[in-house]
């Protein structure tokens, strides 16, 4: 029996090591598929992952391989999500040449269709492998409750990579983008990496890191759509489009403030320690982003985009840094 799980998990790992490097061996134009991969976005997808494993760390022991398999998994999943976005936006006429965002690889001609929907099938297989995997490693078993739920959950996470601007009636096009963004990079990643890490939800205090996660996030997206106003109003509904600009920046305030406020009173329900408080030291980041939305509009935003996720993801990670080192 050991030598059968033995197996099994090697086959889930070997099948997603082959479809990478069968795209690897595919590519022509190795780095147009590598800037199709937006890899600017990871850091901010690993950010409530990371804070939920090491939030888990703090209170029970977590295995290396769980780490590992959380990490393979989330990132397949937001390659995912990049890949299906931009083929999304360009079928959907989004990507114009009057666009205010970045020049991406199929609307400039240097990449087709085809190669993004290999490029699809790649990801998901990525997703499914290492999602399995973590499930393995995590539970030793795909059969219990735990497992067979943490699958349902993989597969939703699957859809929602891929329906943000992909299908007939994509959520991103219709206001919804920023109620997804918020379950899935806050209360799922978070949650979601400290129950598979530690089995169990300690306390449902947790859901305010979640929460901080998500609203930071959302903030992400909210900064885009202000930015892309102009240009979505023919093809899209976003949450600025619907409320306009200036309670656009409103609602970016109360989400940067209502991240803070969350995590501050995580911090207040445990045990008091300054190494709790670890990630007031990102606070000005966070004052200079708020600065700089309200300063500016259109294309003069942009540089607001990496602050808030280099802000986001040092916030997290300092976050669950200041309860693991307090163990210590």
């Amino acid at each position: 029996m050991t030598k059968l799980r033995f197996f099994l998990f090697a086959g889930v790992v070997d099948s997603v090591v082959l479809s990478v490097v069968l795209l690897v061996v595919s590519m022509g134009k190795f780095r147009h598929y590598v800037a199709a991969m937006r890899l600017r976005t990871l850091p901010l997808s690993l950010s409530g992952v990371a804070l939920g494993l090491m939030l888990a760390a703090a209170d029970y022991h977590v295995r290396w391989s769980v780490v590992v398999f959380t990490v393979l998994t989330t990132l397949s999943l937001q390659l995912l999500s990049n890949v299906s976005n931009e083929l999304g936006d360009a079928l959907k006429g989004t990507d114009r040449g009057d666009r205010l965002g970045p020049s991406y690889s199929l609307s400039s001609g240097l990449l087709r269709k085809k190669d993004f929907k290999v490029m699809i099938w790649v990801y998901v297989l990525c997703s499914i492998g290492f999602g399995l995997a973590l499930i393995w490693s995590s539970y030793g078993t795909f059969f219990s409750l735990e497992a067979i739920l943490t699958a349902l959950l993989g597969a939703a996470a699957i859809s929602a990579a891929m329906r943000y601007t992909l299908g007939k009636n994509p959520y991103g096009y219709r206001g919804f983008g920023d109620l997804y963004v918020f379950l899935f990079f806050g209360i799922v990643s978070v949650l979601g990496a400290y129950f598979v890490a530690a089995h169990d939800i300690r306390s449902w205090y947790l859901l305010l890191p979640a929460v901080s996660a998500g609203a930071f996030s959302v903030a992400v997206l909210n900064v885009n759509n202000i930015r892309d106003m102009a240009t979505d109003a023919a093809t899209r509904q976003t949450v600025p489009l619907m409320i306009g600009a200036r309670m656009a920046k409103v609602y970016q305030t109360v989400l940067i403030a209502g991240g803070w406020v969350c995590m501050l009173l995580y911090a207040y329900s445990r045990i008091f320690s300054l190494w709790h408080y670890l990630f007031v030291v990102t606070l000005p980041l966070f004052v200079v982003h708020l600065a700089g939305v309200w300063r500016r509009d259109g294309r003069a935003l942009d540089p607001m985009l990496p602050l808030l996720v280099v802000s986001t993801f040092l916030f997290c990670l300092l976050g669950g840094l200041g309860f693991i080192v307090f163990l210590f």
